[in-house]
């Protein structure tokens, strides 16, 4: 399975969050959602999981 990761550098935020998570797509999923609410202060609900699953990239391998 391929890992995916979530970037908060790559949407502007009034903190300019540097987070970045890993891991299986589920994970980043919920960990992403998680952050979002508490952090960033956005409502929790099936759309915001939507948005978050749809920013997902791909994990670059790393040697």
């Amino acid at each position: 399975m391929t890992r995916k990761t979530a970037d908060c550098r790559k949407y502007p935020s009034e903190s300019n969050c540097s987070l970045t998570i890993s891991g299986e797509e589920d994970e980043v999923v919920r960990a992403a959602t998680e952050h979002a609410v508490s952090v960033h202060e956005h409502a929790d609900g099936p759309e915001l999981r939507e948005q978050v699953r749809a920013m997902l990239e791909d994990e670059r391998a790393t040697v």
